[in-house]
């Protein structure tokens, strides 16, 4: 049994990504390990008690939501954080289109796999533009892969990563969908990262990266 530590990048807001919805998940993964869920919490000294400490802590995995518009995680959380994968804990950085979560950026080795409109720009991206475009406030990375509830066809990336393997070891075929989904790519001259599925626009028929995992490591040592 492992412990896991669920953590979104903001405080609690009520019409925000808070911890609480993503119960489902919290939930699933509660049938077989122990699961911490919470949001951001700033101290007196403006860090978050448990992110700034983790890799003094008992936790085997963390799971992180980035959902902060670039402000989220700070040096010393990232040095924490850093220094929990260093020791050998498992991490899970995921986040959403455009900006949202920019702040995974200033994680030493794994923002560099991240894309954002401001942050870490994909230069290809940015010169195709749009993806989704029919939700005029968010701009691109926004890869279009189905409507919210729908599910999309994947293509995993040889060799199958442990990650995309259901529990009968058969490779999966789909993911959920989403009308504007972020971007990543394998860090330039990091040799144990790679891209291990892509996705396709349901809009312009683009090919998008939709994940990136290390090669060396076991199923929840994900960038």
């Amino acid at each position: 049994m492992a412990k896991i530590l669920l953590q979104t990048t903001i405080p609690y807001a009520e019409d925000d990504w808070h911890i609480g919805r993503f119960s489902l998940l919290c939930e699933h993964l509660a049938r077989e390990h122990e699961v911490v869920a919470r949001n951001r919490e700033n101290g007196s000294d403006g860090l978050d008690p448990i992110l700034s400490t983790i890799d003094k802590g008992d936790f085997d995995q963390l799971w992180l939501f980035a959902v902060d518009a670039g402000d989220g995680i700070g040096a010393e959380e990232c040095r924490a954080i850093s220094a929990f994968r260093e020791r050998g804990g498992g991490l899970m950085v995921t986040r959403d289109h455009m900006d949202l979560g920019s702040s995974v950026c200033n994680l030493g080795g794994v923002g560099a796999a991240h894309h954002f409109h401001s942050k870490n720009v994909d230069p290809e991206i940015a010169n195709t533009g749009r993806d989704d475009r029919d939700t005029a406030a968010i701009d691109w990375p926004n890869f279009h892969s189905g409507s919210n509830g729908d599910v999309q066809t994947i293509e995993i990336v040889e060799p199958v990563h442990p990650l995309l393997r259901g529990t009968d070891g058969e490779p999966l075929k789909y993911f959920p969908a989403h009308p504007h989904e972020g971007a990543v790519s394998a860090p330039p001259g990091d040799p144990t990262a790679r891209v291990i599925a892509k996705g396709t626009s349901t809009v312009t028929g683009r090919k998008f990266n939709l994940s990136a995992g290390r090669i060396d490591i076991s199923p929840l040592r994900r960038l």
